[in-house]
């Protein structure tokens, strides 16, 4: 039987038009949800993404504040637009895209925005918060993950889950919320003995490792539902971290790339904006 393609555009899709519904009930109370990007140098790929964020909030009708810094812009100079971002109601959320320019302190900057604007869930707050079951933003991709698995039906309680990667930013943030959802979770790296068994076990297989098609049907249970948080860019174009045409057969549902998690990070930014304002509007 073939796989659920799980489909990212069209929850996104989905998720920005409640957002648009919610922004359009903030507004109708005075409130206009505001969010600042902040982006240091001209990296291409950092210029793209910041210019699809500005889209998208444009879509669902929330004021972006956007600045651009040269690369050579002073830590004090940064860590003061964001102490500025952080003074301003009319600022709900304040991202700075990462990866930040050799020199600057991209942990001092995390933990100078005010935790509720902190709207990309990297704060050391919000990770607490999460650690500890509080309400709290959450990071934008694996909450993404959590939407998917939602919108498809896949109740995380009960199950086996295992995240391939322990970043800060996807990995650590991903297992908690499928903990969270009553999953069993395992969470792997590069130091993990017999890497394809522990996947194996796993009912739901989350790979988030940067490594181009890495996840082979080795690593797949039959029957799985396999989310490829990876994005690689190859000759033939933009790959997962899953060699999808070696798992899609046996895999239960399956996230394309492009096309599967991707989507949802901007969206879940959005949604996260707008929490952020009808927060501070109660």
């Amino acid at each position: 039987m073939a796989p659920v393609i799980i489909d990212g555009k069209k929850v996104a899709t989905d998720v920005k038009a409640r957002v648009a519904q919610r922004v359009a009930a903030l507004e109708a109370r005075g409130v206009k949800p505001g969010l600042a990007v902040i982006l240091v140098g001209d990296d291409p790929a950092s210029r793209s993404y910041v210019e699809m964020k500005e889209r998208d909030c444009s879509e669902v009708g929330i004021r972006s504040f956007d600045v651009r810094l040269p690369e050579g812009t002073a830590q004090g100079d940064l860590d003061a637009l964001v102490e500025q971002f952080n003074a301003d109601p009319a600022v709900h959320g304040i991202l700075v895209q990462l990866p930040l320019p050799s020199g600057l302190d991209a942990e001092r900057v995390i933990a100078r925005i005010a935790p509720e604007k902190d709207v990309d869930g990297f704060h050391p707050a919000s990770i607490g918060r999460l650690v500890r079951g509080l309400p709290a933003l959450h990071a934008c991709t694996p909450e993404g993950v959590m939407e998917l698995l939602r919108a498809y039906g896949i109740d995380p309680k009960g199950k086996r889950a295992v995240v391939v990667g322990r970043s800060v930013i996807v990995g650590k943030p991903m297992a908690l919320l499928l903990l969270q959802a009553d999953a069993t979770v395992t969470v792997c790296h590069s130091k993990t003995e017999d890497l394809p068994a522990v996947c194996r076990e796993a009912d739901i297989l989350v790979a988030a490792i940067g490594r181009a098609r890495m996840i082979d049907e080795r690593y797949v249970k039959p029957g799985a539902v396999v989310i490829d948080v990876g994005i690689n860019r190859v000759e033939s174009g933009l790959v997962g971290d899953v060699d999808f045409d070696a798992v899609a057969p046996i895999a239960s549902a399956i996230t394309p790339v492009p096309g599967g998690v991707g989507p949802m990070t901007r969206a879940m930014l959005m949604a996260n904006t707008v929490a952020a304002a009808e927060e501070v509007s109660r």
